[in-house]
């Protein structure tokens, strides 16, 4: 039996690169029942109540839209990675609303990364992520740093 060797490792994280992040297609399904089950506000669960806010229409919890983010991450390169998680997220802010029928692309850009001082088989790569709707709009941004294991570890 051969074991998977993930694609991608930290030496593969260089300052500067940009990792992009597919689509994903948001329906007002999905919306309702993210909604109904962790963020039930009215906006998020009815046309209607959506029409009449200052979102505009039914729109995607804030917490989903980073959820949708997550997946697209996991898809276009972190299941495939030697990801060991992440200690934390600096921020993540909502720049617009996301809308049902609203088609989300993003991409990551590597802003830093160092070895890990205590465990040398380890590196932690600081990440900038944005999401962007159909007409190129940024409706969300996330900045962490991620723990990724080295291919070719350091002897110590």
């Amino acid at each position: 039996m051969s074991e998977h060797s993930p694609k991608y490792a930290y030496e593969d994280f260089i300052v500067g690169s940009e990792w992009p992040l597919g689509s994903k297609i948001v329906t007002a399904e999905e919306i309702i029942d993210f909604a109904s089950q962790f963020d039930p506000q009215p906006f998020h669960l009815d046309e209607a109540a959506g029409k009449a806010s200052i979102l505009g229409g039914l729109a995607a919890s804030g917490w989903h839209t980073a959820s949708m983010f997550m997946r697209m991450l996991c898809d276009a390169y972190l299941l495939d990675s030697t990801s060991q998680g992440a200690p934390g997220i600096d921020y993540v802010k909502w720049k617009q609303p996301v809308l049902a029928g609203d088609t989300l692309t993003g991409k990551t850009t590597v802003l830093d990364r160092r070895l890990s001082k205590s465990k040398p088989s380890l590196g932690f790569v600081k990440l900038y992520h944005a999401v962007f709707n159909q007409n190129d709009i940024l409706v969300c941004e996330l900045e962490h740093t991620a723990m990724f294991s080295l291919r070719e570890p350091i002897a110590s």
